[in-house]
């Protein structure tokens, strides 16, 4: 089949295919990245946890630098990724090209200049991390590796939204998921039988983000992918570079605020409780994160849905694809919601065993699970905006949780409450987050409702 004949199959798919099914089929496999992701995070928390409270703690430290790493390689994976999708909904090839060439060169680029003032000023930097004295020695070690592989990192995210982007989701699972087996069997390897400790952990890291670039890479390379990857489409054109950066902004202020979040809670629950509370809320951001991933994944399924049938302006099929995947996405979080409650004791002590850490983050879990349902809304909204290229409502969302709330909430929540106001000031901020979008969702439905009436007008 010629390259031509394959695009305008993959062009007919994403704009005729039942909707829900499409979605379905788009959100397994990026569901799958998601949740291994999930999971090889949760296993170095695992493993490392079992090494002692200040090892975890470090790993919770170096938790908000990979944040930091991830929100600009997403920034420009996601800028991309929208423009991208619009532009092949729409047969505009060459911008697609640029689009991604652009985003890719520039990641690799900006990843290596981390690199290297990372490792130049890495203790002041851990220790505005919000690191204790006890935990430094352990999160310079971890953070060290991972600062070798931003660079590989931040590349991983561009090539893994290309593949989400073009509704080519199944190379994004194996390059993501192999990566991540990857690193789940080499913790317990590094850690325990070859004695590195926290320092395998993130060897371990290091290895399957070089495995996972490399599958996403080689498709690539075989010409698998639909827009072609080349130094030549890197542009030149300042406004371009601006557009992806624009585009790709509600996911640097969402995981840049959730880096700086976290290294507040890091210095206000190192405060209160010293170490039990780092080692607490970092298990805790690990296990939300893991379901999270799930709607995460269903979310990315549906966007790229959204954005070929935006690019070809087909309003009916994107407001199905919004109410379904609004109403999927809070279901799948009610069904988690209901076991995190019932077995949050049960869970923390999986992770480490001490009384008082197990107590601080089985409270913050039961909380949290009330809010599960909830985060549907907000995650909702932000990727639908940010997919047709409403940059300054998803930039406004995206600041709402981990930002324009959570920031007041972690200074205030504690001082009246001391330590139940840390475990309460992630529920809190989502509750909130939820009423904020909430007006938003229903006004975007109802702008759908209107275009998809006029659309089987005029086909009438």
């Amino acid at each position: 089949m010629s390259a031509s004949s394959s695009d305008q199959k993959q062009f007919k798919r994403m704009t005729e295919a039942p909707v829900r099914r499409l979605i379905l089929k788009l959100a397994v496999p990026t569901t799958v990245s998601m949740l291994v992701t999930g999971i090889y995070n949760t296993a170095d928390t695992y493993f490392v946890s079992q090494l002692g409270k200040s090892q975890s703690a470090a790993v919770g430290v170096v938790f908000s630098l990979m944040a930091l790493i991830q929100a600009i390689g997403f920034t420009l994976g996601m800028g991309s990724g929208s423009i991208l999708s619009r532009s092949l909904g729409a047969k505009d090839k060459d911008t697609a090209n640029r689009a991604l060439s652009t985003s890719f060169f520039s990641a690799l680029g900006i990843g290596t200049l981390i690199t290297i003032f990372g490792l130049i000023f890495i203790e002041p930097i851990m220790n505005m991390l919000g690191s204790t004295p006890t935990a430094l020695p352990y999160a310079k070690t971890y953070a060290t590796y991972i600062l070798f592989g931003a660079p590989v990192m931040m590349g991983t995210y561009v090539l893994n939204n290309l593949w989400r982007w073009e509704g080519k989701a199944f190379f994004s699972m194996i390059g993501i998921g192999l990566g991540g087996v990857l690193n789940i069997f080499l913790d317990p390897l590094m850690i325990n039988v070859m004695g590195l400790g926290v320092a395998g952990a993130a060897i371990a890291t290091l290895i399957s983000q070089c495995v996972s670039f490399c599958l996403l890479l080689i498709p690539v390379i075989l010409k698998k992918n639909i827009a072609k990857l080349s130094i030549k489409h890197f542009s030149k054109d300042i406004s371009f570079h601006g557009n992806i950066w624009f585009t790709g902004l509600p996911s640097l202020l969402r995981q840049g605020l959730a880096s700086i979040s976290t290294i507040f809670l890091n210095q206000q629950a190192g405060y209160l409780a010293d170490d039990a509370a780092l080692s607490a809320m970092g298990i805790f951001s690990k296990v939300v994160m893991l379901i999270f991933c799930i709607l995460l994944g269903i979310g990315q399924g549906y966007q790229p849905v959204l954005g070929y049938n935006f690019g070809a302006k087909k309003w009916d099929r994107m407001k199905t694809a919004y109410t379904f995947t609004w109403i999927f996405g809070t279901a799948v979080m009610l069904v988690f919601a209901i076991p995190l409650y019932i077995f949050a004791p049960q869970l923390v002590p999986l992770f480490i065993d001490d009384a008082e850490v197990i107590s601080i983050c089985t409270n913050a879990l039961r909380l949290e699970a009330f809010m599960l349902p909830l985060l549907t809304i907000n995650v909702m909204c932000n990727m639908t905006f940010q997919s047709i290229g409403e940059r300054f409502k998803a930039s406004f969302l995206s600041c709402l949780r981990q930002g324009l709330y959570f920031i007041p909430c972690i200074f205030i929540l504690p001082y009246f409450f001391g330590i139940r106001g840390i475990e309460g000031v992630y529920p809190l901020c989502d509750l909130l987050t939820c009423l904020t979008s909430l007006p938003f969702a229903l006004h975007f439905l109802f702008v759908l409702r209107g275009r998809a009436s006029a659309e089987k007008k005029e086909a009438i």
